[in-house]
């Protein structure tokens, strides 16, 4: 029996896993989404054409690659079905759990709702409705995707829940559908979603015992799982490593190689502690150089400097073997290049990653920039800064860099 590899991302989302995904997808049988909703996005170029994936696994542009949405996503049958059109042929390419919880229309106006009632302590969520579902999923009132497959007695068991709870919705100013005008909405979900409906923890196991290539995807970044990140201001699913066994239905010794994916610098999208953001000229220099927008909401990115303390946290609760470092090209012409390397809390300097982040001051380490990396497909054609910049990170964070990414562009990739 094989072992499955992993791709997690180690800081606060967005680092560029969908194109290391793509990378290495190139050689997988199987490609499986464990965590997450379609508040996720990967941009992933090809041949100059971009991608926008959300929830559909980057194994999809790889034509021999099999795609697996295991349990652990929350699945919104009409955002995936506007996803799946942009590709043909996907039977037999793609299974989706019939355990995966289903995220409907209601779930984002909650979302919306909830966070307009909180006003500035808002959380800075995409509105996408990814908390409700998870909500409804532990509070054991939500629905799952096999379910789809009736989808009568499903409208049914969504409109008694909404007349349970119709006080609440009538406070947040959500509008109940129909039986009727739901069910019809269900029965089209059903009509091109139930050939991929299956049973995926059966096939899960199948391919390993068959010793079949697999690589399981992570969404988010470590800085936002619900247990490790920087809570309140996470998401709502386990975005580490560990993660992957409950939402694929695998165990921890089916975990093989773990490569974290990070940024050569750092970002992170909605409120919440950030310790090395930059307020200034350099955070708007790396937001333009690095085209910092959010896939699936277009919001500005909060940027600033590569974080070493959150980095060795990451390393350590993921297991990782491997970091793939992303957008080392954005750097360039940067004369100096900072590094927090510790965090002054109170007047005390730690090294680790606190409780509460809200208060944490950056400690810096200066690194010389360089002219171009742009584009460079070989550690020995980098600029010697450069080089001696990725040669610090590993010492720093106790990892090898095993990848580096100079550009958007699948070709343009270093394997160290």
């Amino acid at each position: 029996m094989t072992q499955a590899d992993l791709i997690v991302g180690l800081q606060w989302g967005d680092e560029g896993k969908g194109k290391i995904v793509d990378h290495m997808a190139q050689t997988y049988d199987y490609v499986c989404r464990f965590a997450g909703g379609h508040n996720a996005g990967h941009t992933i170029v090809v041949e100059g054409k971009k991608y926008a994936l959300h929830v559909m696994p980057s194994g999809v542009l790889n034509p021999k690659a099999k795609n697996i949405i295991g349990n652990g996503v929350v699945f919104a049958p009409a955002n995936f079905i506007k996803e799946m059109s942009q590709f043909e042929n996907l039977e037999g390419r793609l299974f989706i759990s019939d355990k995966a919880h289903l995220l409907l229309s209601y779930h984002a106006l909650i979302d919306q709702a909830k966070e307009q009632m909180k006003g500035v302590k808002a959380i800075g969520t995409t509105g996408k409705g990814i908390g409700p579902a998870y909500s409804d999923k532990v509070a054991r009132v939500g629905h799952r995707v096999g379910e789809l497959l009736d989808p009568a007695k499903l409208a049914e068991k969504v409109v008694e829940y909404f007349n349970q709870n119709q006080a609440i919705f009538e406070v947040m100013g959500v509008e109940v559908p129909t039986q009727e005008s739901l069910q019809s909405e269900l029965e089209g979900y059903k009509a091109i979603l139930a050939p991929y409906i299956v049973d995926t923890t059966q096939l899960m196991w199948k391919i390993l015992d068959d010793n079949k290539k697999v690589l399981l995807e992570g969404a988010q970044g470590t800085m936002l799982d619900i247990d490790h990140g920087t809570y309140p201001y996470v998401t709502s699913s386990t975005t580490v490593s560990a993660g992957a066994c409950a939402g694929l239905g695998i165990n921890p010794k089916d975990i093989g190689k773990v490569t974290g994916i990070a940024k050569a610098y750092c970002t992170r999208v909605g409120n919440g502690p950030f310790p090395s953001e930059d307020h200034g000229k350099e955070g708007e220099l790396i937001r333009k150089n690095g085209h910092e927008f959010g896939t699936t909401t277009g919001r500005p990115r909060r940027c600033g400097w590569f974080d070493a303390v959150a980095m060795r946290h990451a390393v350590r609760v993921n297991g990782v073997d491997q970091i793939a470092l992303m957008k080392l090209d954005v750097l360039d012409g940067f004369e100096e290049i900072k590094v927090c390397v510790a965090y002054e809390i109170d007047g005390k300097t730690i090294d680790y990653v606190p409780y509460d982040l809200e208060t944490a001051k950056p400690v810096y380490q200066t690194f010389p920039g360089w002219d171009k990396t742009e584009g460079v497909r070989s550690f020995n054609d980098l600029p010697e800064t450069a080089k001696s910049y990725i040669q610090e990170l590993e010492a720093m964070v106790g990892c090898k860099i095993g990848i580096i990414s100079t550009s958007p562009d699948r070709e343009d990739t270093i394997i160290k």
